[in-house]
Protein backbone atom coordinates (compact mmCIF):
# COMPACT_ATOMS: atom_id res chain seq x y z
CA UNK A 1 0.00 0.00 0.00
CA UNK A 2 0.86 3.70 -0.57
CA UNK A 3 -0.08 7.24 -0.29
CA UNK A 4 1.50 10.04 -2.54
CA UNK A 5 1.55 13.86 -1.27
CA UNK A 6 3.64 16.68 -2.83
CA UNK A 7 2.82 18.13 0.64
CA UNK A 8 5.49 16.35 2.88
CA UNK A 9 2.98 17.46 5.93
CA UNK A 10 0.30 16.09 4.56
CA UNK A 11 1.84 12.60 3.49
CA UNK A 12 3.47 12.08 6.84
CA UNK A 13 0.18 12.77 8.65
CA UNK A 14 -1.29 10.09 6.42
CA UNK A 15 1.62 7.82 6.43
CA UNK A 16 1.45 8.03 10.16
CA UNK A 17 -2.36 7.69 10.49
CA UNK A 18 -2.50 4.54 8.86
CA UNK A 19 0.58 3.00 11.43
CA UNK A 20 -1.09 4.07 14.40
CA UNK A 21 -4.54 1.80 12.70
CA UNK A 22 -1.30 -0.90 12.06
CA UNK A 23 -1.39 -0.53 8.49
CA UNK A 24 2.40 -0.25 6.79
CA UNK A 25 2.44 2.34 3.95
CA UNK A 26 5.07 4.04 1.74
CA UNK A 27 5.08 7.58 1.14
CA UNK A 28 5.82 9.08 -1.87
CA UNK A 29 5.86 12.93 -3.21
CA UNK A 30 6.08 11.96 -6.78
CA UNK A 31 3.38 9.86 -8.36
CA UNK A 32 5.59 8.98 -11.20
CA UNK A 33 7.90 6.94 -8.40
CA UNK A 34 4.60 5.60 -6.95
CA UNK A 35 3.61 4.08 -10.62
CA UNK A 36 6.76 2.00 -10.64
CA UNK A 37 5.88 0.00 -7.51
CA UNK A 38 4.45 -2.78 -9.71
CA UNK A 39 2.92 -4.32 -6.21
CA UNK A 40 0.05 -1.57 -6.47
CA UNK A 41 -2.15 -2.38 -9.18
CA UNK A 42 -4.88 0.16 -8.52
CA UNK A 43 -5.00 4.14 -7.94
CA UNK A 44 -7.35 6.67 -6.43
CA UNK A 45 -6.61 9.77 -7.56
CA UNK A 46 -7.72 12.88 -5.21
CA UNK A 47 -5.96 15.64 -6.18
CA UNK A 48 -6.68 19.00 -7.50
CA UNK A 49 -8.26 19.42 -11.16
CA UNK A 50 -5.58 19.96 -12.72
CA UNK A 51 -3.99 16.86 -11.97
CA UNK A 52 -7.08 14.37 -12.51
CA UNK A 53 -6.44 13.31 -16.28
CA UNK A 54 -2.83 13.35 -16.06
CA UNK A 55 -2.59 11.07 -13.37
CA UNK A 56 -5.13 9.29 -14.54
CA UNK A 57 -3.44 8.71 -17.73
CA UNK A 58 -0.24 7.42 -16.31
CA UNK A 59 -1.73 5.48 -14.10
CA UNK A 60 -3.71 3.35 -16.84
CA UNK A 61 -0.13 3.59 -19.22
CA UNK A 62 1.81 1.90 -15.54
CA UNK A 63 -1.09 -1.20 -15.90
CA UNK A 64 -3.17 0.23 -12.83
CA UNK A 65 -6.80 0.20 -12.82
CA UNK A 66 -8.13 4.06 -11.50
CA UNK A 67 -10.98 5.33 -9.27
CA UNK A 68 -10.83 9.11 -10.15
CA UNK A 69 -12.76 11.73 -8.48
CA UNK A 70 -14.99 14.43 -9.89
CA UNK A 71 -14.46 16.19 -12.20
CA UNK A 72 -12.39 13.62 -13.91
CA UNK A 73 -10.94 16.94 -15.88
CA UNK A 74 -10.06 20.22 -15.97
CA UNK A 75 -10.75 20.52 -19.29
CA UNK A 76 -12.73 18.51 -22.44
CA UNK A 77 -10.14 17.67 -24.78
CA UNK A 78 -7.86 15.76 -21.57
CA UNK A 79 -11.47 14.04 -20.16
CA UNK A 80 -11.72 11.89 -23.71
CA UNK A 81 -7.95 11.39 -24.06
CA UNK A 82 -8.77 10.08 -20.33
CA UNK A 83 -11.26 8.03 -22.22
CA UNK A 84 -9.48 7.01 -24.79
CA UNK A 85 -6.48 5.58 -22.75
CA UNK A 86 -9.31 3.26 -20.46
CA UNK A 87 -9.98 2.02 -24.07
CA UNK A 88 -6.42 1.34 -25.10
CA UNK A 89 -4.93 0.08 -22.69
CA UNK A 90 -8.11 -1.72 -21.16
CA UNK A 91 -8.23 -0.34 -17.72
CA UNK A 92 -11.11 -0.28 -15.30
CA UNK A 93 -11.29 3.43 -14.81
CA UNK A 94 -14.30 4.80 -12.10
CA UNK A 95 -15.16 7.71 -12.09
CA UNK A 96 -15.89 9.09 -8.36
CA UNK A 97 -19.50 10.39 -8.99
CA UNK A 98 -21.12 7.90 -6.25
CA UNK A 99 -24.42 8.88 -7.31
CA UNK A 100 -23.84 6.35 -9.85
CA UNK A 101 -23.92 3.82 -6.83
CA UNK A 102 -27.21 4.55 -4.93
CA UNK A 103 -29.15 2.28 -5.16
CA UNK A 104 -32.93 4.70 -4.67
CA UNK A 105 -30.95 6.77 -7.46
CA UNK A 106 -30.97 3.82 -9.71
CA UNK A 107 -34.25 2.68 -8.96
CA UNK A 108 -35.78 5.98 -9.42
CA UNK A 109 -34.07 6.32 -12.87
CA UNK A 110 -35.42 3.13 -14.23
CA UNK A 111 -38.52 4.41 -13.07
CA UNK A 112 -38.51 7.92 -14.83
CA UNK A 113 -36.69 6.19 -18.29
CA UNK A 114 -40.08 3.39 -17.65
CA UNK A 115 -42.10 6.62 -18.50
CA UNK A 116 -43.86 6.91 -15.47
CA UNK A 117 -43.73 10.41 -15.32
CA UNK A 118 -44.75 10.91 -19.20
CA UNK A 119 -41.96 13.37 -21.22
CA UNK A 120 -39.16 15.14 -19.43
CA UNK A 121 -39.97 18.63 -19.77
CA UNK A 122 -36.78 20.11 -18.00
CA UNK A 123 -34.04 18.48 -15.71
CA UNK A 124 -32.19 21.60 -13.08
CA UNK A 125 -29.29 20.73 -11.44
CA UNK A 126 -28.67 23.08 -8.73
CA UNK A 127 -25.53 23.95 -6.46
CA UNK A 128 -26.98 26.33 -3.88
CA UNK A 129 -23.83 26.58 -1.43
CA UNK A 130 -22.06 28.77 0.84
CA UNK A 131 -19.15 29.63 -0.77
CA UNK A 132 -17.51 32.69 1.69
CA UNK A 133 -14.57 35.14 0.24
CA UNK A 134 -11.34 33.58 -0.01
CA UNK A 135 -10.11 37.02 0.89
CA UNK A 136 -8.00 39.87 -0.96
CA UNK A 137 -4.09 40.04 -0.63
CA UNK A 138 -1.35 42.07 -2.03
CA UNK A 139 1.44 40.60 -4.68
CA UNK A 140 3.02 37.16 -4.55
CA UNK A 141 2.00 34.99 -1.45
CA UNK A 142 4.54 32.31 -0.16
CA UNK A 143 4.27 28.82 -1.19
CA UNK A 144 4.20 26.51 2.28
CA UNK A 145 7.73 25.03 2.80
CA UNK A 146 6.64 21.74 2.94
CA UNK A 147 5.31 21.45 -0.89
CA UNK A 148 6.83 20.70 -4.00
CA UNK A 149 5.22 23.63 -6.16
CA UNK A 150 6.52 21.91 -9.19
CA UNK A 151 5.07 19.22 -8.49
CA UNK A 152 1.81 20.91 -7.19
CA UNK A 153 1.53 22.98 -10.25
CA UNK A 154 1.90 19.91 -12.89
CA UNK A 155 -0.20 20.45 -15.73
CA UNK A 156 -0.62 24.43 -14.93
CA UNK A 157 1.43 26.89 -15.73
CA UNK A 158 3.59 27.94 -12.32
CA UNK A 159 2.52 31.06 -11.89
CA UNK A 160 3.28 33.00 -8.48
CA UNK A 161 0.87 32.26 -5.79
CA UNK A 162 -1.48 34.90 -5.41
CA UNK A 163 -4.25 33.72 -2.71
CA UNK A 164 -3.60 33.37 0.78
CA UNK A 165 -4.47 29.59 0.92
CA UNK A 166 -2.62 27.43 -1.43
CA UNK A 167 -4.99 24.12 -0.43
CA UNK A 168 -8.72 23.77 -1.35
CA UNK A 169 -9.07 28.06 -2.97
CA UNK A 170 -7.38 26.59 -6.08
CA UNK A 171 -10.85 25.66 -6.69
CA UNK A 172 -11.68 28.87 -7.43
CA UNK A 173 -8.66 30.36 -9.86
CA UNK A 174 -8.88 29.15 -13.77
CA UNK A 175 -5.43 27.38 -13.81
CA UNK A 176 -6.61 24.67 -11.51
CA UNK A 177 -10.55 24.72 -10.53
CA UNK A 178 -13.89 24.75 -12.48
CA UNK A 179 -16.01 26.66 -9.97
CA UNK A 180 -18.49 25.31 -8.14
CA UNK A 181 -20.19 24.56 -11.26
CA UNK A 182 -17.01 22.21 -11.59
CA UNK A 183 -16.76 21.17 -8.06
CA UNK A 184 -19.76 20.42 -6.06
CA UNK A 185 -21.77 21.18 -9.06
CA UNK A 186 -20.48 18.09 -11.19
CA UNK A 187 -22.32 15.95 -8.78
CA UNK A 188 -25.79 17.00 -9.68
CA UNK A 189 -24.67 17.73 -13.46
CA UNK A 190 -24.30 14.03 -13.66
CA UNK A 191 -27.92 13.18 -12.14
CA UNK A 192 -29.53 15.75 -14.45
CA UNK A 193 -27.67 14.22 -17.21
CA UNK A 194 -28.49 10.71 -16.24
CA UNK A 195 -32.27 11.29 -15.64
CA UNK A 196 -32.30 13.04 -19.70
CA UNK A 197 -30.84 9.71 -20.92
CA UNK A 198 -28.29 12.07 -23.15
CA UNK A 199 -25.18 10.16 -24.02
CA UNK A 200 -23.48 12.78 -25.47
CA UNK A 201 -22.46 16.72 -24.94
CA UNK A 202 -25.23 19.44 -25.41
CA UNK A 203 -25.73 21.04 -29.11
CA UNK A 204 -25.84 24.70 -27.63
CA UNK A 205 -24.66 26.10 -24.37
CA UNK A 206 -24.95 29.46 -22.90
CA UNK A 207 -24.62 31.03 -19.59
CA UNK A 208 -24.89 34.32 -17.33
CA UNK A 209 -23.82 35.13 -13.99
CA UNK A 210 -20.65 36.47 -11.92
CA UNK A 211 -18.15 36.38 -9.12
CA UNK A 212 -20.95 38.94 -6.97
CA UNK A 213 -21.26 39.95 -3.70
CA UNK A 214 -17.91 40.44 -2.64
CA UNK A 215 -14.26 41.46 -4.25
CA UNK A 216 -11.43 38.81 -3.77
CA UNK A 217 -8.47 36.86 -5.18
CA UNK A 218 -10.90 34.22 -6.64
CA UNK A 219 -11.78 34.21 -10.28
CA UNK A 220 -14.98 31.57 -10.82
CA UNK A 221 -18.35 32.58 -10.58
CA UNK A 222 -20.09 32.03 -7.56
CA UNK A 223 -23.08 32.83 -9.31
CA UNK A 224 -23.87 31.41 -12.48
CA UNK A 225 -26.82 30.08 -14.55
CA UNK A 226 -25.72 27.31 -17.46
CA UNK A 227 -28.65 26.41 -19.97
CA UNK A 228 -27.88 23.33 -22.09
CA UNK A 229 -29.96 23.16 -24.68
CA UNK A 230 -30.25 19.46 -25.44
CA UNK A 231 -33.26 18.64 -27.84
CA UNK A 232 -35.78 16.61 -26.25
CA UNK A 233 -35.38 18.88 -23.02
CA UNK A 234 -33.11 20.96 -21.16
CA UNK A 235 -30.46 20.87 -18.94
CA UNK A 236 -30.49 24.39 -16.51
CA UNK A 237 -27.70 24.21 -13.97
CA UNK A 238 -27.89 27.11 -11.30
CA UNK A 239 -24.83 28.03 -8.68
CA UNK A 240 -25.14 30.08 -5.57
CA UNK A 241 -22.66 30.90 -3.47
CA UNK A 242 -24.27 33.50 -1.41
CA UNK A 243 -26.42 32.92 1.11
CA UNK A 244 -30.88 33.51 1.00
CA UNK A 245 -29.74 37.50 2.26
CA UNK A 246 -27.53 39.46 3.65
CA UNK A 247 -27.18 38.77 7.39
CA UNK A 248 -27.77 35.01 7.32
CA UNK A 249 -25.97 31.67 6.44
CA UNK A 250 -28.76 29.57 5.28
CA UNK A 251 -29.23 28.87 1.89
CA UNK A 252 -32.22 29.13 -0.63
CA UNK A 253 -34.01 26.21 -2.31
CA UNK A 254 -36.36 24.94 -4.58
CA UNK A 255 -39.29 22.18 -3.67
CA UNK A 256 -36.59 20.89 -0.37
CA UNK A 257 -33.32 20.64 -2.52
CA UNK A 258 -30.40 22.97 -1.87
CA UNK A 259 -27.61 20.70 -3.46
CA UNK A 260 -29.29 18.32 -5.50
CA UNK A 261 -32.01 18.12 -9.16
CA UNK A 262 -35.43 19.02 -9.98
CA UNK A 263 -36.71 16.91 -12.85
CA UNK A 264 -40.21 18.39 -14.16
CA UNK A 265 -42.32 15.81 -16.24
CA UNK A 266 -45.71 15.96 -18.00
CA UNK A 267 -47.45 14.02 -14.97
CA UNK A 268 -45.44 15.04 -11.88
CA UNK A 269 -41.63 15.92 -11.10
CA UNK A 270 -39.01 14.31 -9.46
CA UNK A 271 -36.69 16.02 -6.48
CA UNK A 272 -33.47 14.61 -6.07
CA UNK A 273 -32.82 16.47 -2.15
CA UNK A 274 -29.22 14.18 -1.76
CA UNK A 275 -27.13 11.22 -2.89
CA UNK A 276 -29.33 8.47 -2.24
CA UNK A 277 -33.11 10.23 -2.11
CA UNK A 278 -35.24 10.59 -4.89
CA UNK A 279 -38.94 12.21 -4.07
CA UNK A 280 -41.98 11.97 -6.77
CA UNK A 281 -44.67 14.47 -6.55
CA UNK A 282 -47.68 14.24 -9.00
CA UNK A 283 -49.33 16.63 -11.47
CA UNK A 284 -50.34 18.43 -8.25
CA UNK A 285 -47.52 18.51 -6.14
CA UNK A 286 -48.49 15.91 -3.68
CA UNK A 287 -45.56 13.34 -2.87
CA UNK A 288 -46.40 10.13 -4.34
CA UNK A 289 -43.64 7.62 -3.69
CA UNK A 290 -39.96 7.95 -2.11
CA UNK A 291 -36.70 6.14 -3.32
CA UNK A 292 -34.57 6.12 -1.01
CA UNK A 293 -31.41 3.64 -0.66
CA UNK A 294 -27.39 4.06 -0.26
CA UNK A 295 -24.50 2.02 -2.27
CA UNK A 296 -21.04 1.75 -2.35
CA UNK A 297 -19.37 3.32 -4.92
CA UNK A 298 -16.06 1.96 -4.19
CA UNK A 299 -17.38 -1.79 -3.35
CA UNK A 300 -18.45 -1.36 -7.22
CA UNK A 301 -15.13 0.07 -8.31
CA UNK A 302 -13.20 -3.48 -6.40
CA UNK A 303 -15.75 -5.63 -7.81
CA UNK A 304 -15.29 -4.22 -11.23
CA UNK A 305 -11.42 -4.41 -11.04
CA UNK A 306 -12.51 -8.02 -9.51
CA UNK A 307 -14.52 -9.07 -12.71
CA UNK A 308 -12.19 -7.05 -15.03
CA UNK A 309 -15.85 -6.04 -16.42
CA UNK A 310 -15.74 -2.28 -17.14
CA UNK A 311 -19.45 -2.82 -17.82
CA UNK A 312 -20.09 -3.58 -13.86
CA UNK A 313 -18.70 -0.24 -13.09
CA UNK A 314 -21.74 2.39 -12.05
CA UNK A 315 -19.67 5.31 -13.34
CA UNK A 316 -17.52 4.27 -16.38
CA UNK A 317 -14.93 6.53 -17.07
CA UNK A 318 -17.00 7.73 -20.05
CA UNK A 319 -19.69 8.78 -18.02
CA UNK A 320 -17.59 10.77 -15.83
CA UNK A 321 -16.23 12.79 -19.13
CA UNK A 322 -19.58 13.90 -20.21
CA UNK A 323 -20.79 15.14 -17.28
CA UNK A 324 -17.40 16.78 -16.22
CA UNK A 325 -17.26 18.25 -19.94
CA UNK A 326 -20.86 19.99 -19.65
CA UNK A 327 -19.16 21.77 -16.71
CA UNK A 328 -16.68 22.79 -18.99
CA UNK A 329 -18.54 24.19 -21.43
CA UNK A 330 -20.78 26.26 -19.48
CA UNK A 331 -17.75 27.42 -17.80
CA UNK A 332 -16.40 28.38 -21.66
CA UNK A 333 -19.08 30.26 -22.40
CA UNK A 334 -18.86 32.30 -19.61
CA UNK A 335 -15.02 32.71 -20.01
CA UNK A 336 -16.31 34.20 -23.63
CA UNK A 337 -18.70 36.67 -22.21
CA UNK A 338 -19.22 40.15 -21.74
CA UNK A 339 -20.78 42.12 -18.95
CA UNK A 340 -24.50 43.06 -19.81
CA UNK A 341 -27.30 45.32 -18.01
CA UNK A 342 -29.93 43.06 -16.91
CA UNK A 343 -32.36 44.74 -19.93
CA UNK A 344 -29.88 43.79 -22.06
CA UNK A 345 -29.93 40.51 -20.78
CA UNK A 346 -33.92 39.81 -21.00
CA UNK A 347 -33.32 40.71 -24.66
CA UNK A 348 -30.92 38.29 -25.41
CA UNK A 349 -33.35 35.77 -23.81
CA UNK A 350 -36.55 36.67 -24.99
CA UNK A 351 -38.62 33.57 -25.81
CA UNK A 352 -36.45 31.44 -23.91
CA UNK A 353 -39.21 31.48 -20.24
CA UNK A 354 -36.83 29.01 -18.35
CA UNK A 355 -33.99 31.36 -18.40
CA UNK A 356 -35.75 34.28 -18.40
CA UNK A 357 -37.06 32.66 -14.80
CA UNK A 358 -34.29 31.77 -13.96
CA UNK A 359 -32.66 35.69 -14.57
CA UNK A 360 -35.07 37.07 -12.77
CA UNK A 361 -34.62 34.48 -9.62
CA UNK A 362 -31.25 35.22 -9.76
CA UNK A 363 -31.29 39.07 -10.01
CA UNK A 364 -33.82 38.90 -6.71
CA UNK A 365 -31.01 36.55 -4.57
CA UNK A 366 -28.34 38.86 -5.43
CA UNK A 367 -30.71 41.97 -4.49
CA UNK A 368 -31.02 40.81 -1.11
CA UNK A 369 -27.04 40.03 -0.92
CA UNK A 370 -27.14 44.00 -1.53
CA UNK A 371 -26.02 43.07 -5.25
CA UNK A 372 -27.86 45.62 -7.97
CA UNK A 373 -27.31 44.26 -11.13
CA UNK A 374 -28.02 47.53 -12.62
CA UNK A 375 -24.61 49.05 -11.10
CA UNK A 376 -22.65 45.73 -10.76
CA UNK A 377 -22.86 44.35 -14.35
CA UNK A 378 -23.31 40.23 -14.88
CA UNK A 379 -21.46 38.42 -17.67
CA UNK A 380 -23.53 36.84 -20.13
CA UNK A 381 -22.00 34.40 -21.66
CA UNK A 382 -21.13 33.60 -25.46
CA UNK A 383 -24.31 31.54 -27.07
CA UNK A 384 -22.21 28.22 -28.57
CA UNK A 385 -22.89 25.97 -30.98
CA UNK A 386 -21.43 22.37 -30.54
CA UNK A 387 -20.60 19.42 -32.70
CA UNK A 388 -21.26 16.57 -30.12
CA UNK A 389 -19.67 13.37 -31.45
CA UNK A 390 -16.37 15.78 -32.47
CA UNK A 391 -16.60 17.20 -28.94
CA UNK A 392 -15.99 20.62 -31.10
CA UNK A 393 -17.78 23.88 -31.23
CA UNK A 394 -18.76 25.08 -35.08
CA UNK A 395 -17.81 28.16 -35.81
CA UNK A 396 -16.23 29.60 -32.77
CA UNK A 397 -12.06 29.54 -32.78
CA UNK A 398 -11.81 30.94 -29.15
CA UNK A 399 -14.28 28.50 -27.62
CA UNK A 400 -12.52 25.74 -29.24
CA UNK A 401 -9.01 26.98 -28.04
CA UNK A 402 -10.38 26.42 -24.13
CA UNK A 403 -11.25 22.91 -24.70
CA UNK A 404 -7.74 22.17 -23.71
CA UNK A 405 -4.29 24.25 -22.44
CA UNK A 406 -1.10 24.60 -23.04
CA UNK A 407 0.63 22.34 -20.73
CA UNK A 408 3.53 22.46 -19.38
CA UNK A 409 6.68 19.96 -19.91
CA UNK A 410 7.48 17.02 -18.89
CA UNK A 411 3.51 17.08 -16.87
CA UNK A 412 2.15 16.86 -20.96
CA UNK A 413 -1.25 15.21 -21.60
CA UNK A 414 -0.72 13.15 -24.06
CA UNK A 415 -3.07 12.31 -27.21
CA UNK A 416 -4.36 8.79 -27.21
CA UNK A 417 -5.74 7.09 -30.31
CA UNK A 418 -8.15 4.32 -29.96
Amino acid sequence: MALCDVDSKVLERGVQMLKDKKVEVTGYTDIRKLLENKDIDAISIATPNHWHSLAAIWSVQAGKDVYVEKPVSHNVWEGRQLVNAARHYDRIVQTGTQCRSSKGLIEAMAWLHEGNLGKIIRARGLCYKRRASIGKTEGDQKVPDSVDYDLWCGPAPKDPLRRAKLHYDWHWVWPTGNGDLGNQGIHQMDIARWALGEKELSPHVFCFGGRLGYEDDATTPNTLTVVHAYKKAPLIFEVRGLPQKTGTEKMDNMRGASVGVVIDCEYGSIVIPSYSKAEVYDDKGRKARTFDASGDHFENFIKAVRSRKSGDLAADILEGHLSSALCHTGNISYLLGKAAAPEKMREKLHGNADALDCLQRMQEHLGLNGVDLAKTPATFGEFLKMDPKAERFTGNSKANQLLTRDYRAPYVVPKILI
